[in-house]
């Protein structure tokens, strides 16, 4: 009895630790950085097994909505240009045994470019391994607890989230962003989507480098 209440406080701690940072979450110190370009690819996706599925066009339009609703949010004097390869995701199914726990992962990759100098910051693509975060309605498996939308929007927030706390890391240890601390502003306007070539966007190891 004493063993359960303890695995249930520990699970408790963890789903409180996992629900803070969430979009409305204050942003960490990207120096200069300002959005530009947007563009979010997926020509090679893979669907796991035991999965719903979910659509090339769908993971596009969920993923950059979810980047420009975080990144917007920056403001700064440099334009630096995100490029994202969506390669692969399991949503978790609904009907398997709560005993297996499925889990909802997504895969992606990210470059990014600097806009002034004309060249990628990172020449190899960063690669990440997106998980639901611990809750209480996914330590049975979000596929009992979730519908496939709900899955796919906690799954791209989370990585976008990896993404900017990487992005801080490269800003501390290779000098990315430099400049002052960035502040809110209202969103950038769209540019062109051709200026980026997707294929540019780390699909096949032509994306931004792990720095």
């Amino acid at each position: 009895m004493l063993r359960r209440l303890c695995l249930c406080l520990v699970l408790m701690v963890l789903a409180a630790c996992a629900s803070t940072g969430g979009e409305n979450a204050p942003r960490p110190d990207l120096g200069d950085f300002r959005l530009g370009h947007n563009i979010v690819v997926a020509p090679n996706l893979v669907q796991g097994p035991f999965s719903r599925e979910a659509g090339a066009e769908e993971w596009i339009e969920a993923m950059s909505t979810a980047i420009d609703r975080r990144f917007s949010g920056y403001e700064g004097t440099r334009l630096y240009h995100l490029g994202v390869s969506v390669d692969g995701y399991v949503l978790a199914l609904p009907g398997v045994p709560v005993v297996a726990a499925p889990k909802s992962v997504l895969l992606v990759q990210v470059t990014v470019w600097d806009d002034a100098k004309a060249r990628k910051l990172n020449p190899k693509p960063k690669r990440f391994t997106v998980l639901e975060e611990l809750s209480g309605d996914t330590v049975v498996g979000s596929g009992h607890t979730r519908t496939r939308e709900e899955q796919m929007e906690t799954l791209v927030r989370n990585a976008v989230r990896q993404i900017e706390a990487w992005l801080v890391t490269q800003k501390r240890t290779q000098g990315w962003f430099e400049g002052t601390q960035a502040t809110a502003r209202a969103p950038a306007p769209a540019a062109p989507a051709g200026d980026v070539a997707p294929d540019d966007a780390g699909p096949a190891g032509d994306a931004p480098a792990d720095g």
